[in-house]
Formats: C-alpha cells, sequence, structure tokens
C-alpha cells in the first residue's frame, strides 16, 4: 500500500514524485481506491502485467493502462509531466498560461494548452449553497478603447453581449463559490442559476439590477444601490463576489490576456476550484485533483477545437 504523499513545498513535492513509479502508484492507489475495475466493462478483476504498466481486465480481456478512461486518456505523457502541471495549476492564484507550462515542462505550447484543458475539465464547479450568500455578475472581453479603431463596436458600454460573455457568481461569505457563464442577465435566467444552486432559508444579497427584483418572494433578499454611490448597507454587500471577479480578472488580464467564449466555463472553473479550495492544504489540493481526473473521462482534441 503506497502511503499518501504529504508536501507543503515545491522541494517536498518532486521528493515525493521524483520517478514515473512513483506517480504511477500514487494514481492507481487513488483510481482504484475502492477497488479494481475494469474501464471497459467495469469489471472488478483485473490482472498486472509484469512490466507494472499495464493491466488485462479477467473479463472482457481487453488491456489497458492506468490512465485509460481517466482526463489523462491514452496521453504518451508521463505521468510525472501531468502532475508538475496539476501542482502548478492548483497552485498558482491566477493561474498559468499554456506558454509558461510549456517551458516549464519541456512539451510544445499546443500540447501545455490541451493538458491545461484537460485538467480543468476536472476541476467542475456546483453544487448547493446556503447561507448568506453573494450574487453578482460580471462581463468578459475585450475593452473596445484597446481595439484599432476600425475594429471597435458602439453600443458595447454596461451590460451589453455585443462582444463580452456573461458570467454570474455566487459566493457563500467565508464559503465556496459557484461561477457559471450565462447566455444573458435577463430575471429568467439568473432566478433558475439561483434556485438551481442555493438552498431556500438563504440570504442574498445582490446589486441594484432589476432582474433580481422579483427573487425576494423565494429568499430574505437585499440589495445595494451601486449606480448612486451605495456600496455598503449594514450587513448588505456583495463585497466578497467582487474579490472573487477581481482575482479571476487579475488572472485573465495577467496570465492568459484573453479566454474564448467557447473554453471560458472551463476557465471559470479553474479559478472557482482554487477559491473553494484556498484553505486546503497544498498535498490535499493535490489529491482531490487527481481523484477528479481519475473519476472524469477524457477531452478529446478534435472535441476541443471544434467549432460551434
Amino acid at each position: 500500500m503506497v502511503k499518501p504523499a504529504q508536501f507543503s513545498t515545491l522541494l517536498e513535492f518532486l521528493t515525493n514524485f521524483k520517478d514515473e513509479e512513483k506517480c504511477r502508484q500514487y494514481f492507481e492507489q487513488i483510481r482504484f481506491k475502492d477497488g479494481d475495475y475494469c474501464p471497459h466493462c467495469a469489471h472488478g478483476k483485473i490482472n498486472r502485467f509484469a512490466d507494472g504498466k499495464r493491466y488485462r481486465c479477467a473479463k472482457c480481456r481487453k488491456d489497458f493502462t492506468i490512465k485509460t478512461g481517466t482526463v489523462f486518456g491514452e496521453s504518451k505523457i508521463s505521468l510525472q509531466k501531468w502532475f508538475i502541471a496539476i501542482y502548478l495549476l492548483t497552485t498558482s492564484p491566477k493561474g498559468i498560461s499554456s506558454v509558461q507550462l510549456a517551458k516549464q515542462l519541456g512539451v510544445t505550447q499546443k500540447t501545455a494548452w490541451f493538458m491545461d484543458h484537460r485538467i480543468r475539465k476536472a476541476m467542475k464547479n456546483g453544487g448547493k449553497l446556503f447561507g448568506n450568500v453573494e450574487v453578482d455578475e460580471t462581463y468578459i472581453g475585450g475593452k473596445e478603447k484597446n481595439k484599432h479603431a476600425s475594429k471597435r463596436t458602439k453600443g458595447v458600454q454596461g451590460r451589453s453581449l455585443k462582444t463580452k460573455n456573461a458570467v454570474m457568481g455566487m459566493v457563500v461569505r467565508n464559503g465556496n463559490v459557484i461561477a457559471s457563464v450565462i447566455p444573458n442577465a435577463k430575471m429568467r435566467t439568473l432566478e433558475s442559476k439561483i434556485v438551481a444552486h442555493i438552498d431556500i432559508g438563504s440570504t442574498l444579497y445582490t446589486d441594484e439590477l432589476m432582474s433580481y427584483s422579483k427573487i425576494g418572494s423565494l429568499y430574505k433578499h437585499e440589495a445595494v444601490n451601486h449606480s448612486s454611490g451605495e456600496y455598503v448597507r449594514g450587513d448588505a454587500h456583495t463585497n466578497n463576489v467582487e474579490s472573487f471577479w477581481a482575482l479571476f480578472k487579475r488572472g485573465y488580464h495577467g496570465t492568459y490576456h484573453t479566454m474564448s467564449g467557447k473554453h471560458l466555463q472551463r476557465y471559470v472553473d479553474e479559478f472557482a476550484f482554487r477559491w473553494n479550495e484556498r484553505n486546503t492544504p497544498m498535498d490535499s489540493i493535490f489529491a482531490n485533483t487527481v481523484e477528479s481526473v481519475a473519476e472524469t473521462k477524457t477531452l478529446h482534441y478534435k472535441k476541443l477545437t471544434a467549432t460551434v
């Protein structure tokens, strides 16, 4: 039985995963934590090849590796490089770009970009929130003033979606965040997200957007009027969710520079994951991510790059 990896520094991390065999043993321990199983037919008995790298199902007789059926898929990239990528993506507060990851791992930028997105797929955020919950939206996209005059779009101020994408965030004070890309900020859209992710009995704090004007029929609701300069009124404020947006946008502008609408939800999931794990020890964050990787199906490159 391999002992769980314990580390709190980069040096300790590299000591734990100093070679491919150490990484394979760790991943096998997590993937088969509830017992051996075949990724092809789910049968509970598998045979191990002498090389320690391959397995064969005792029922369907198909061969597989420790990566088969996970986010890693049949990647030829070593587990050690995958583990380093997971470590960097989960511990960098503003993320790590594919260009920088490529330099760290010694792979191409295209490969690093693909690795980044597959790891993000395992960081899916969701669930239910309860308590004092702040709700707000933000808009992601380049500023028109930074574009060439011939490429600027008129009438995109405020909540326009002509050149931007809307993202909705819900943050429990001193707790977790759930964030989702949304098609618009209309009442029906926002209310459906709130009902899906916030338990009845919670108290909501929002700004003065009219789309929240009727949510008080389901929840206790207080709003602050930002347009008139009101940002705090007693317990009513949205400072926590705005802190999440500030962190997200620092990553957007400082690390990634651009996020396409097609892939935006995965970037949102990445930042939400780190926010929710911010008080978790480093080795536990890594273990949680690797476990999610083991339980998440791979993301194929053709699907990732397909036009929509």
